[in-house]
This record gives C-alpha cells, sequence and structure tokens, in this order.
C-alpha cells in the first residue's frame, strides 16, 4: 500500500469549508483538480469525478463511503476491476482556533501501484496541493 498525506490550515469554519468541499457544482469555478464533479456527497452515492494532473485528463466513478458533515468524506475509486488499481480518497476537516485543519490523503492499493507510482505520485500530490489551496481560498473569501 502506497499513500499521499496533504493538511492546509484554512481560516474558516469546518461548516463553510465542507460547504465549499461538497458543492460539486461550483468545482469548474475554483478547483485545479477535480475540474468536475456530479452527485451527492452522501455514504453509498456514486461520484462522477473529471481529474486534471500531470496534463492529462481522467474520469472516475467513486462510490462514498462516508460522508459525516461537516469533519470527514471518504470515498473509494478504481481503476479497472477490484485489485488493479484501487484509490481511497479522503477528506478530514479538524477544528483548530478559529479555522480548519484541511487533511485530504489517498491510500492506494492494487496490483499496478508499484508499477505505476512514480508517475501517479507527483502528479497526485501536485493535484490535491493546489486543490487545497484553491479551496483555502475560496473559502477564507
Amino acid at each position: 500500500m502506497r499513500s499521499i498525506d496533504t493538511e492546509i490550515l484554512i481560516h474558516a469554519s469546518p461548516q463553510r469549508v465542507w460547504g465549499v468541499l461538497t458543492d460539486f457544482v461550483a468545482y469548474p469555478q475554483w478547483n485545479p483538480f477535480i475540474v468536475a464533479a456530479e452527485g451527492r456527497p452522501e455514504w453509498g452515492e456514486r461520484l462522477t469525478l473529471r481529474i486534471q494532473a500531470g496534463g492529462s485528463s481522467h474520469v472516475f466513478k467513486p462510490l462514498v463511503l462516508q460522508a459525516t458533515p461537516p469533519t470527514r468524506l471518504r470515498w473509494l475509486g478504481r481503476v479497472g476491476f477490484p485489485g488493479l488499481f484501487d484509490g481511497e480518497h479522503g477528506f478530514e476537516l479538524r477544528a483548530e482556533g478559529a479555522g480548519t485543519r484541511l487533511l485530504q490523503t489517498e491510500s492506494f492499493q492494487g496490483f499496478l501501484v508499484p508499477i505505476l507510482w512514480s508517475k501517479v505520485e507527483p502528479t497526485t500530490r501536485a493535484g490535491f496541493e493546489a486543490m487545497n489551496q484553491a479551496l483555502k481560498v475560496r473559502a477564507e473569501a
């Protein structure tokens, strides 16, 4: 298993950050990583996400594993069949002082992970960090 962990402090309440994070319709306006999102952030729902990373675009249809406002959103995405390249993506929002610490993480498992990791890791990490920064700007506005 491999993982990517990022975090950022946002000077806005967890409720405000959650509102921006789960307003999928607005993603094209501000999100440089998940450039389009459809579906509802609710347990058991299937989302449709278009990811822009490393100069290429990919569509994923992850399953929401957890949606606990305003603290946690998790989904499981797969490339191909289960066990080939699976990613469990998570957002955790922790109240910190008058703001929110956002943790964006993903754990990767599957046969192709070791083979593709050197290409996937840097572009995905850069996407997470760009999204974190853009979410901060939008939530603080």
